[in-house]
């Protein structure tokens, strides 16, 4: 499986984890390999692919800094390196949807994407990789998409920049309320209130909901931010339900390691979380 990363990922200088723990996991891999994982270099995005769900001025503002109050909408310090590491970061996405296409699965180190928005950033997401993942298979003759979002907080970003495809369908559950969205017609959200067993439940029952539909590629934005409400042992099983029904329906995956904060855990815990992912998918 493969799984793609490059130093340009952490390039920015923001001290933030969803910026720095890319490093971390391909750290942790190369010190303890997961059996099938062969790590790779993706080609940065082009900016006119990134020009399929974003503003052109939005983007320019990412590139140059100019003007900082737009290029900052994300939430945080704008600086130089931050234009490399959304190039390549969302090259990343793309380059593990054409492999999951070949292979059957494939990820990137890639996170801060769900919330960016088409003119702005928004929850510490400058480039909505999902989306313009999505929106570029869709254009390459992949008939239909899903994008599968498991991370804690709610996807309205990709949910505003799908809304006009029909061939790309949105699964969104998650366990706190930023973000959130009225339902679209093409997709779902559930926001969970409950324990490990509701949420077990109810990510088998929308997937279960989808074996009718016939996708060609699923996007999947693994978010362990829902800890500590949903507990370790409860995603792990959630990332065992995930890849198995994948491979079920033959259905090639793409994901991404979502969510994840210190503000309760180290950075070597974080990293553990995001391995079970990884394990789960190379395992599939």
């Amino acid at each position: 499986m493969k799984v793609f990363y490059c130093p340009e990922y952490v390039k920015a200088a923001h001290d933030f984890e969803t910026l720095r723990k890319s490093a971390q996991i391909a750290r942790s891999l190369a010190a303890r390999p997961i059996p099938g994982v062969v790590i790779a270099a993706p080609q940065p995005a082009r900016v006119e692919v990134m020009q399929l769900v974003h503003e052109p001025g939005y983007l320019k503002a990412l590139a140059t800094g100019v003007p900082l109050d737009l290029a900052e909408t994300q939430g945080f310090e704008w600086d130089p390196g931050l234009w490399d590491s959304i190039r390549f970061t969302t090259g990343g996405v793309l380059a593990a949807t054409e492999a999951a296409l070949e292979d059957g699965v494939a990820g990137s180190l890639s996170s801060g994407l769900h919330h960016a928005r088409y003119d702005s950033g928004a929850g510490f997401c400058s480039v909505n990789g999902l989306a313009v993942a999505a929106v570029s298979a869709i254009q390459r003759g992949v008939k239909r998409v899903l994008i599968l979002d498991l991370d804690a907080h709610c996807g309205g970003g990709t949910a505003s920049l799908i809304a006009d495809f029909d061939g790309i369908w949105q699964t969104d559950i998650s366990v706190d309320p930023y973000d959130s969205y009225e339902p679209i017609c093409n997709g779902t959200f559930d926001f969970v209130h409950g324990d490990d067993s509701h949420y077990l439940t109810t990510v088998s029952a929308r997937l279960a909901e989808l074996d009718d539909r016939p996708f060609n590629l699923c996007i999947y934005n693994a978010g362990m931010d829902p800890a500590p409400k949903i507990s370790g042992d409860a995603l792990a099983q959630r990332e065992e339900i995930v890849f198995r029904w994948a491979r079920s329906r033959s259905l090639p995956t793409a994901w991404v390691p979502a969510g994840g904060y210190l503000t309760n855990q180290s950075m070597a815990s974080l990293v553990e979380q995001h391995r079970l992912t990884i394990a789960a998918a190379a395992r599939a």
